[in-house]
């Protein structure tokens, strides 16, 4: 849920309610001022905090979305398709990231980059396990 409605929903619940009906608050009103002023022990550090969480919302987000630089992602995928390579029926995504040392989200997702530059080919085992294998080796297309 978004931290800025629940803040500043007192403040506009106030500044609404305590006008006149047929005219809307401005800010150039000087009750819009006075409300800010007698409520400013309120106003300003929820203000604070409500930055305080975005930065950390920031923060969290981007350690998160970690990703890896272009010279380490390509030489896991050339890990990967020599891996690949030695099995050609192919290998299911837990067996690969044993063998790769790789992390499975990052793994799966690097095999779904290679997968859409049409390196790899994948299919669904009736166990529902992901069996990947390099396009070109092995008997069947999928």
């Amino acid at each position: 849920m978004p931290l800025a409605p629940v803040l500043l929903s007192p403040l506009l619940a106030l500044s609404i309610f305590g006008s006149d009906p047929d005219r809307p608050t401005s800010s150039v009103d000087a009750n819009y001022f006075e409300l800010l002023e007698r409520n400013s022990h309120i106003v300003y550090p929820a203000l604070a905090l409500m930055v305080l969480g975005l930065v950390a919302l920031a923060i969290i987000q981007a350690s998160k979305a970690h990703d890896m630089d272009g010279a380490v992602k390509a030489e896991f995928k050339k890990l990967i398709v020599d891996e690949l390579r030695r099995y050609p029926a192919g290998l299911e995504t837990p067996d690969l990231a044993s063998a790769t040392g790789l992390d499975r989200t990052k793994l799966v997702r690097l095999l779904d980059q290679m997968q859409q530059d049409g390196v790899l080919l994948s299919h669904v085992t009736t166990q529902r396990q992901t069996v990947w294998r390099v396009k070109g080796v092995g008997g069947r297309s999928y």
